[in-house]
């Protein structure tokens, strides 16, 4: 009786279940903790477990309270099961470098592609396959990803911002009076249509569809050419051109815009007199009911 007395009584601190309730469970006591955290179900501990390794067999579980790593023992198995064991760890472990290599040789493949394409797209058919047909295949492996890279850098030259930024400098400033203080916006990355400078989509998308810009733009203004590769190149920098100038100034009018805007003056809208009018109006009426109020008493 006396040790029945000292020892105090085990509650699970999953289910809170006593072992009054259930003779027959088994306890443990896999942490540092004590009182009533001390001893929990293991069955209840088990499910608790599955919980929190989300599948995870191998996965290391921690007690809430105290932090102790719980020791997990798994009975001994054949030698078939640890070999597929460690294969599952390993593949596990390469997949996600496998993944990435599979991406990357898919853009490189892709990059490739794109560039065969161009060539065959610029210099002609015929002559493209020729060309790659006698060229180094290093040299090919090599050179044709490079071309949708060069294209995007291209792309990404701003080269009308320059000059919209030159004239927004010198051009407009030299027109104001002298000593005026007019305010003009700032020039630069903060300036209108500076929005595009972040559009990766509208970049890339530019980038690879210029070569059949390029060769369509060629091909309508200058057909006297013979040379299918001098037809590329020429409607290639006819619409750059074009483009430039279109762009220069659809921005200059765009800064025009922002320098000659105003802020008007808040207007005076006569329902506010109005409305003062009708409380004094009621204000009025609350004195005759006053006076009336006193004349009756």
């Amino acid at each position: 009786m006396a040790l029945a007395e000292e020892q105090p009584e085990k509650h699970c601190w999953v289910c809170f279940a006593t072992e009054r309730d259930d003779h027959g469970a088994e306890w443990v006591s896999p942490c540092r903790c004590k009182g009533c955290t001390k001893w929990i179900h293991q069955s209840c501990l088990q499910r608790w477990l599955d919980e929190k390794q989300k599948g995870n067999g191998g996965g290391a579980v921690s007690c809430p309270q105290c932090g102790t790593e719980y020791h997990i023992v798994f009975p001994k198995m054949g030698p078939l099961v640890y070999f597929l064991q460690q294969v599952d760890r390993a593949l596990s472990r390469a997949s996600p470098f496998a993944a990435i290599g599979v991406v990357v040789g898919t853009v490189y493949w892709s990059a490739v592609t794109y560039g065969a394409v161009t060539v065959m797209q610029i210099v002609g058919h015929k002559k493209g396959l020729y060309v790659m047909e006698r060229a180094d295949p290093l040299f090919l492996l090599m050179g044709l990803p490079t071309i949708p890279v060069v294209l995007v850098l291209g792309k990404m030259i701003r080269w009308e911002d320059c000059v919209v930024r030159l004239w927004q400098r010198f051009a407009y400033k030299r027109a104001l009076p002298p000593g005026s203080s007019r305010y003009l916006p700032r020039v630069g990355a903060d300036g209108p249509g500076a929005g595009d400078h972040l559009s990766v989509s509208r970049t890339l998308c530019g980038a690879l569809v210029f070569p059949s810009i390029a060769g369509l733009v060629g091909r309508l203004m200058f057909r006297r050419v013979s040379s299918n590769l001098q037809r590329t190149i020429l409607g290639g920098i006819a619409f750059l051109l074009m483009k430039g100038v279109l762009k220069v100034y659809f921005k200059q009018q765009q800064y025009i815009l922002q320098v000659n805007r105003q802020i008007l003056n808040y207007p005076e809208r006569n329902g506010d007199g109005q409305t003062d009018g009708g409380d004094g109006g009621d204000g009025g009426d609350d004195d005759d009911d006053d006076t009336e109020d006193s004349g009756n008493e």
